[in-house]
């Protein structure tokens, strides 16, 4: 079974040229010489909005073009409501650059907890999934994918599944959440800010639904990056109104790194 793309030609450009293209000019416009990170906070926005933020995240991937071969992708669901996290039987998903494989004993070693379930539905039209995958085709060589749809689930919930797949130097965290929504130019610079301290300082309590749209696997890796002692740091912060829209009525967007 294969997921085929449901946001190309909206999100993104779905003629392959002209995607190739446009994440080109991204990421070489956010190249960076910084260490690759072993996690990343990306927004999932249509890409002339948000693409040029989460390109500064990836942009930091490309040393690793050729380590990375792993990437456990977990966003949030926008269509679907149900509890705890959905995965998918499906083989592969499709994007105008072609097929990624899901790494399917990934799946099946955390499939068995008692929150994790197939919901295929959860995964058909998800655009927080779908948007990072021809970023990832862009910046890796050969890779899997381990994609995860987040309900309603707990901080505890969603830093287990991540403790359990976290891997090596193979294996990267990709999570999908945008800022706030539908606030003023000024508004969301003052919300998004205080948003971005609450994440660096691993205070994944705090966060409120209102911050985050992807608040439920945000905390879960700020939960497992406190455990393990390690650090998050904002790289990027702006908003559609410094991108592609105007400013009366603007979403945020940030990207961070874990190391």
């Amino acid at each position: 079974m294969n997921r085929q793309p449901a946001v190309a030609g909206s999100f993104y450009p779905a003629n392959p040229e002209q995607l190739h293209l446009m994440l080109d000019q991204y990421l070489n416009d956010a190249a960076s010489d910084e260490d690759v990170p072993k996690a990343i906070i990306v927004p999932h926005a249509g890409y002339i909005y948000s693409g040029p933020i989460a390109a500064s995240a990836y942009a930091r991937l490309k040393k690793a073009h050729d380590k990375i071969t792993r990437v456990i992708l977990i966003g949030p669901s926008h269509r679907v409501a149900f509890r705890g996290l959905a995965v998918s039987r499906a083989e592969t998903f499709i994007t105008p650059l072609g097929r990624i494989f899901i790494d399917q004993a990934a799946v099946q070693s955390i499939a068995h907890l008692p929150f994790v379930e197939y919901i295929e539905q959860a995964h058909t039209y998800e655009h927080s999934l779908e948007v990072h995958l021809p970023f990832l085709q862009e910046v890796l060589d050969n890779f899997e994918i381990v994609p995860i749809v987040a309900g309603d689930a707990s901080p505890e919930q969603v830093s287990q599944v991540l403790d359990v797949l976290w891997g090596g130097a193979e294996t990267l965290i990709v999570i999908s959440s945008d800022l706030s929504h539908y606030h003023n130019y000024a508004t969301a610079q003052q919300m998004d800010k205080s948003t971005s301290q609450t994440i660096e300082q691993l205070q994944y309590d705090r966060l409120a639904p209102e911050s985050a749209c992807g608040k439920v696997p945000v905390s879960g890796l700020l939960k497992l990056a406190q455990k393990k002692l390690l650090s998050v740091t904002t790289i990027d912060l702006r908003n559609s109104g410094d991108t592609a829209g105007d400013r009366a009525n603007v979403v945020g967007y940030g990207a961070y790194v874990i190391k």
